[in-house]
């Protein structure tokens, strides 16, 4: 694997962690992308120690920011030649945070899940291009389930403005919407990229679990009820390996535009009019998504979007 090279977001901890172990571990040049370079450091030894191979290198990327994101991939251009894999990993959800917005004037969760991601992906297209097998896999979640309830949906005017004080905003419930709008550009840079030969897929991930410096980062409620999720949820070495079966296996080498669950299946969409017994097995079993996630309207609404405003920000840099 002396000529892979794989980009992984939020490499500095968790799951991103273990993915790089992991790469690094099985020949891949990893690059380790992290918004601060100071507090990473240690995990960079780590992942070049654990793997030993020192073929790891750490850039400086924070996602929420569309001009760290242009830094980044100009650097990373300047530096290697192709790019192989690039897993968007790196999230924002922190249980209680009023509404922030980023640099960009974007709602943080969304800024950093999912226009982060797109930008992203976009800016390195050509690098993918060059690649003889290349993958992208977005770090999707199963709290789009709440997307089941037909009454759920993004609420497009929350993602942008300058709102001081929205009596609304509950940062669990944009998570859930940016994670349902990361799945949607899945599938819509799926049919983008198809002729180019990129891959776009997604995982759903149900949890893992969260060490004690991630759960010191919880206020005193929330970090309660982390520590109990925490007993349930699997260890992210066993995410990780999902991560690198997705990106590496012959068995996915042509499959594009799809969402998978913790056993490696693809997900289906779910029913147009599920019955009673149909709708639980949805809501608690892993086998379908939301059919939100396939209205046409939805998809070109969520591109449109993507593309206004991260070409508003190209404009601007």
């Amino acid at each position: 694997m002396n000529e892979k090279t794989v980009i992984i977001t939020g490499a500095n901890s968790g799951i991103g962690k273990e993915a790089a172990v992991k790469f690094a571990s099985e020949g891949y040049t990893v690059i380790m992308a992290c918004r601060n370079l100071k507090k990473s450091e240690r995990a960079y030894k780590e992942v070049m120690n654990r793997s030993n191979n020192h073929r790891v290198d750490l850039m400086e990327l924070d996602v929420s920011s569309f001009h760290s994101i242009h830094n980044f991939c100009s650097a990373f251009k300047q530096k290697y030649d192709k790019l192989d894999i690039l897993i968007h990993n790196a999230a924002y959800f922190n249980h209680g945070e009023k509404y922030q917005l980023s640099s960009d004037h974007i709602e943080l969760t969304f800024a950093t899940n999912t226009f982060g991601p797109f930008l992203m992906t976009w800016l390195l297209q050509d690098h993918l291009k060059k690649s003889g097998d290349p993958r992208v896999l977005n770090a999707c979640s199963s709290i789009i389930k709440h997307f089941f309830d037909p009454k759920r949906k993004i609420d497009f005017d929350l993602i942008t403005g300058d709102l001081e004080d929205v009596p609304s905003y509950s940062v669990y419930k944009m998570y859930a919407q940016s994670k349902m709008a990361l799945l949607i550009l899945t599938f819509k840079m799926a049919e983008e990229f198809r002729n180019d030969g990129i891959k776009v897929n997604a995982l759903q991930i149900n949890g893992a679990r969260m060490s004690k410096e991630t759960l010191k980062k919880f206020k005193p409620g929330w970090r309660m009820i982390a520590r109990i999720q925490n007993l349930y949820f699997p260890s992210p070495e066993v995410i990780a390996n999902h991560y690198f079966e997705i990106c590496t296996s012959e068995k996915f080498k042509k499959t594009t535009g799809r969402l998978f669950n913790n056993k490696l299946d693809e997900v289906q969409s779910a029913h147009e009019n599920p019955n009673l017994q149909s709708f639980f097995k949805q809501l608690f079993g892993s086998d379908f998504y939301p059919r939100y996630a396939d209205d046409t309207a939805n998809r070109e609404k969520m591109w449109d979007l993507s593309i206004g405003l991260t070409h508003k920000a190209n404009n601007m840099l």
